[in-house]
């Protein structure tokens, strides 16, 4: 039983082999990307909403009240960052009921990907929120001490978004090969029901924590009270 789509090899490009995996990746890009453009084609008010269009504006207004509630402070950027795993990853999942599809997100080169993504990203706001020195400061938080404390804490947070990501999905593919070898017909189509709740579930989950993480990198320190004190005599 083939364990992850990185064992399989597509074509050869420029002497590179392109893995399933990669193949893959470029089909969901490609659904995704040709989806939100039939969708918003006619995207004028002057024009009115058909059902597809509905059901967008349904699944991002739904995300964005998601961010809004973990960070009352997120941008727009949160909503298309967090938005964007989202889709990918639900799609990816999705898209295991089509014979012969294998998910880019049973690699662990692609979760590891999405967490690099999350672990770059968490800096990036945070330093666009607080500048460089306000965000390096959380660092040493509530003191110096917690410096490396702090740094491995920033690092372990990818390398468990990728593992909980691969370990979710390649677990219901190893069950679901299994259950295939019991009993051809019936297990194998709950697994593939089970698989689609759990991968939207993975999905949700994971973009929340990203949401999560951008939001405690984005929060601004507040000062103590005696600071605070202090600045209204000045005053």
């Amino acid at each position: 039983m083939q364990l992850t789509p990185d064992e399989t090899t597509v074509f050869t490009l420029w002497g590179l082999g392109i893995n399933e995996t990669v193949v893959n990746t470029w089909i969901v890009m490609a659904l995704l990307t040709g989806a939100s453009i039939l969708v918003t084609r006619k995207l004028r008010p002057d024009v009115p909403p058909n059902r597809w269009r509905t059901t967008l504006e349904v699944i991002v207004t739904g995300i964005q009240r998601q961010i809004e509630e973990i960070s009352p402070q997120a941008s727009r950027h949160v909503l298309y960052f967090s938005g964007t795993l989202f889709l990918f990853i639900a799609l990816s999942n999705l898209l295991l009921v089509v014979p012969g599809f294998t998910p880019p997100t049973a690699s662990l080169s692609t979760t590891a990907a999405l967490a690099l993504s999350v672990l770059i990203a968490v800096p990036l706001f945070g330093i666009t929120r607080q500048g460089i020195g306000g965000y390096l400061k959380t660092y040493v938080q509530p003191s110096v001490i917690m410096l490396p404390f702090n740094i491995i804490s920033e690092f372990s947070r990818g390398i468990s978004l990728a593992i909980r990501l691969y370990g979710n999905v390649m677990s219901g593919a190893v069950i679901a090969g299994i259950l295939l070898g019991l009993a051809p017909f019936f297990f194998p189509v709950v697994m593939d029901v089970l698989g689609l709740l759990t991968g939207l579930i993975q999905a949700y989950i994971f973009a929340i924590l990203a949401t999560v993480y951008i939001s405690s990198a984005t929060a601004v320190i507040s000062k103590p009270d005696n600071d605070l004190d202090h600045q209204e005599e000045d005053r």
